[in-house]
Parts: structure tokens; C-alpha cells; sequence
């Protein structure tokens, strides 16, 4: 893991990705504060999101909502 500045990563941008590219990943820093890393891509951000993943099903004990409200709906007729 290789650590530069900003300013550096702007001058040599292409040939630190060149680096990039031959398996070196990068720290820019900013104000002596790490702001990005640069890494070889794995294709790990391929693969499915988190939103299309289903969800934990919610369960409760007793009356469903929807009953509830249907049987206090009648119940004021």
C-alpha cells in the first residue's frame, strides 16, 4: 500500500493508475487526512447490491394489522 498526497495523485494521476493496474493500491491524503484509496478493481462491486437483497420478514404474535383494521371497520357499521 502505497500512501501520497493530493496534489501528487493529481500530477502522476495516469501513471499511478498505471500502478493501480499492476496490483498497487493507493492512500491519497489531504490536509494529512486520508481520503480515498485506490485499489485494483476485483469486480466485487458487480455483484448484486445491498437494496435487491430481500429483506428480514417482521413477524408478530396475534391479529395481522390488516385484520385488525377490517374487523374495526365492521365493527363501526
Amino acid at each position: 500500500m502505497k500512501t501520497v498526497t493530493f496534489t501528487e495523485f493529481r500530477r502522476r494521476a495516469s501513471g499511478m493508475i498505471s500502478e493501480v493496474e499492476h496490483g498497487e493500491t493507493l492512500v491519497v491524503i489531504r490536509h494529512g487526512k486520508p481520503v480515498a484509496e485506490v485499489s485494483p478493481f476485483t469486480g466485487e462491486s458487480l455483484k448484486t447490491s445491498a437494496w435487491q437483497h430481500p429483506g428480514p420478514r417482521l413477524g408478530s404474535k396475534g391479529v395481522s394489522l390488516s385484520d385488525a383494521i377490517l374487523a374495526e371497520r365492521d365493527a363501526s357499521k
